[in-house]
């Protein structure tokens, strides 16, 4: 059996990171899942993307779980647009994964020998 290549572990890790990056972004603004798409890669320096049709399904998801809740907005000479914003219960379980995350990032760097400025 074969290890994961370097792009394999990064790949599932970007995976399991995609529902804590999309509720950090709805934290204090609705958006529409292109303006998420572009956010998310600017905001990491091109170091996440997501493709949009991983990206829709798992807004999909956090709605049937009532994490994020949607609403479609038309506007004058725009195609309609879905909006997704964060409920109660989003907000809560944000609060709960950025601890876990951190958690998980500070063990990882002393196992490792990761050092973060």
């Amino acid at each position: 059996m074969s290890s994961p290549s370097a792009a394999d572990i990064l790949r599932e890790a970007k995976k399991g990171s995609a529902e804590l990056v999309i509720l950090a972004l709805l934290e204090t603004t609705p958006r529409h899942g292109y303006e998420l798409a572009a956010r998310i890669e600017e905001d990491s320096d091109g170091a996440l993307s997501y493709n949009f049709a991983s990206l829709y399904a798992t807004l999909y998801k956090l709605e049937e779980r009532g994490l994020v809740q949607g609403r479609w907005v038309e506007r004058a000479g725009q195609r309609r647009r879905r909006y997704y914003r964060l409920t109660a219960a989003g907000a809560s379980l944000l609060g709960r994964q950025r601890e876990e995350w951190k958690q998980f990032v500070q063990a990882l760097g002393r196992i490792a020998g990761i050092r973060f400025a």
